[in-house]
């Protein structure tokens, strides 16, 4: 029997507001035990809550970039359950009328698009911590998690892979970081990720039983999660068992999941409305000033970059993987495309009547920059973003500036350098040895210009290889790759790859 996985993925984000949702405590990260805990955290008798105005700002612009629903009025309830860290015995949070509704998410996976639809995104705090590692025995319990405002983001069970999951909460991921509700840290916490997962024979409308893994802290765990429960859940039915609905968590160092407890369902918390906050009103001129605000998305600029820069999909998507990344990007293109006008005019005034000149050089102004840039876009997604992987390191940290990079490609693209040389400057601008054009001159890796020097030592390499000259006037093509690897090693890597094969294949004819 072929089967169909179905998986639908709850967001947990930590909004970025200084204090608590109903409280003035701190929600910085890393302080002692119970040092950020007020007596609304502890709920201490006769406490009242009162709201954050900055997270309802934080929801109203993951709603408006999502394309979603706002209610204009959204009410918080209690919902009730015991766990030693939840000091109040019940959690604030939206049910039936949440901050935003509905929205969706474009994802790319591989080479092809998805939408993924949004069921709600609403408000609620978080509970404290439970503490097993340190105490023998016993539970320690640190309350300065304890009101730190989260806004559940809830998909709808749209994706059929691992790698859906993955693309999607990546690009969640992204949007948050990006419009700066959330600092998107997964190993403090600010971004967890609740997989609900089954599956059901390829074709049945209707959805088998679903098991929630929790608290997924990272994207190699939540597909390696998703993948084992998706074998166990086949496994188990293929051999006649049943799926009972279940919490489960993930165990990365056995790379399993196991049963944490039996799925809750909405009526089991017994939720109403919190009698101690009044309905959240939203006016028009707070939404539009909040959409004002709000910056270029990734969704809009990697469709600018692909048009105005060539960029590929691939790249474009690399490009906006962050706010940061996509602000290097920009800044390198631009640097690019700022094409010398004393070059320009070489070529105008070489090729061109006085008549032509003033459109040629229009023309040939925009194919330099598109030629420049497109080499920068590919050195930023390719060897610069192995570099920042290689050093486990972000863009903001890059001790490349952008427009060294542009002047790499542009030093590549009029000449000066090779692909091979370039690399030997790519590494000297990553250790701080000084501009592109200082590495080039201080280590001496212009690549070869003068046609009669270059002449010369194709002759001699000819003479110095006669058994490869008779194999390629044999018709064997190899021998001729033998002999260009001759030429660039006698010129140390300085000459121009182009020029060699020309002049290997004029000579050998």
């Amino acid at each position: 029997m072929k089967w169909e996985t179905v998986i639908g993925l709850e967001v947990h984000t930590q909004l970025a507001t200084k204090s608590k949702i109903f409280s003035g405590s701190s929600t910085a990260f890393g302080a002692a035990p119970n040092t950020q805990a007020s007596a609304v955290d502890i709920a201490l008798p006769g406490v009242l809550p009162v709201l954050n105005k900055g997270a309802v700002e934080c929801a109203i612009k993951f709603g408006l970039a999502i394309g979603a629903t706002l209610n204009r009025v959204n009410v918080f309830d209690r919902k009730n359950y015991f766990y030693p860290d939840l000091p109040k015995g019940y959690q604030i949070s939206q049910l039936a009328k949440p901050i935003v509704e509905g929205g969706a998410l474009r994802i790319q996976v591989g080479d092809s698009e998805k939408v993924v639809h949004l069921t709600r995104a609403h408000l609620e705090e978080d509970a404290g911590k439970s503490l097993h590692e340190d105490f023998h025995g016993m539970t320690g319990i640190d309350l300065n998690r304890a009101g730190t405002p989260l806004l559940e983001i809830v998909s709808e069970p749209e994706m059929r892979s691992s790698a859906e999951a993955v693309a999607y909460a990546r690009a969640l991921h992204t949007l948050v970081t990006w419009i700066g509700i959330c600092d998107g840290n997964m190993q403090e916490g600010s971004f967890r990720v609740d997989a609900n997962v089954s599956v059901r024979p390829a074709g049945q409308k209707e959805f088998g039983t679903r098991r929630e893994i929790k608290n997924l802290n990272s994207f190699r765990f939540l597909q390696q999660a998703i993948d084992y429960e998706v074998r166990w859940q086949i496994e188990t039915l293929e051999d006649g068992g049943r799926i009972e609905q279940a919490t489960v968590l993930f165990d990365p160092d056995r790379g399993e999941t196991r049963m944490m407890r039996s799925k809750e369902e909405a009526h089991d918390y017994r939720y109403f409305p919190d009698p101690d906050l009044l309905p959240v009103r939203l006016d028009e001129p707070w939404i539009e000033a909040v959409r004002a605000a709000l910056p270029e998305l990734p969704e809009a600029m990697r469709a600018r970059f692909i048009s105005d820069y060539s960029a590929t999909p691939e790249q474009a998507s690399i490009a906006t993987s962050s706010l940061a990344f996509a602000k290097y990007f920009e800044s390198a293109a631009l640097h690019a495309a700022d094409v010398d006008s004393e070059l320009v005019g070489k070529i105008v005034n070489r090729m061109f009547s006085p008549e032509e000149k003033e459109l040629a050089a229009g023309f040939i102004a925009r194919d330099v920059a598109r030629a420049r840039i497109k080499l920068t876009c590919n050195w930023l997604t390719g060897e610069l973003l192995a570099w920042l992987n290689k050093a486990e390191t972000a863009i903001e940290n890059c001790p490349i500036p952008s427009r060294s990079l542009a002047q790499l490609a542009i030093r590549i693209e009029d000449g000066t350098l090779s692909g091979k040389l370039a690399k030997q400057v790519f590494e000297g601008l990553w250790e701080g040895a000084g501009e592109v054009d200082a590495i080039i001159e201080a280590r001496g890796l212009k690549q070869m210009s003068d046609s009669g020097e270059l002449e010369k030592i194709v002759d001699e390499v000819l003479a110095a290889n006669p058994k490869s000259v008779e194999e390629f006037r044999a018709g064997k093509d190899k021998a001729f790759n033998a002999l260009v690897g001759q030429v660039m090693k006698a010129s140390r890597g300085k000459a121009n790859p182009a020029q060699v094969n020309d002049l290997l294949k004029t000579k050998l004819q």
